[in-house]
């Protein structure tokens, strides 16, 4: 059996696996529904620490405040039309995106 993880070394992993990502890797996540666009309001890290945790309460708030949820196909094709990079983090199955150069 295995302990949970702290907080703190979630955060910790979480952080050295953040990158910048160009748009057009992510592609394939995208068309798989696996893509979650993350306010540039918000700690990427932090929203990947209540993934990681199944913190549902919060990410419902985040959801229903329009911070946190799909990418919708206008901003997709933005993204590949801008050749934008993202800074992405894997919390599987599912990627968390967040663009830091568009105000949301």
């Amino acid at each position: 059996m295995s302990a949970a993880v702290p907080p703190d070394d979630t955060r910790a992993k979480l952080n050295l696996e953040t990158a910048l990502v160009p748009w057009c890797d992510l592609q394939t996540f995208f068309a798989r529904g696996q893509v979650v666009f993350v306010s540039d309001k918000l700690d990427l890290l932090e929203v990947g620490e209540a993934l990681a945790a199944d913190d549902k309460a919060r990410f419902e708030q985040w959801m229903a405040d329009g911070q946190v949820g799909e990418v919708p196909p206008e901003r997709a094709q933005a993204w590949y039309d801008a050749e934008a990079d993202l800074w992405a983090v894997v919390i599987a199955p599912w990627v968390l995106v967040q663009d830091r150069n568009t105000r949301n």
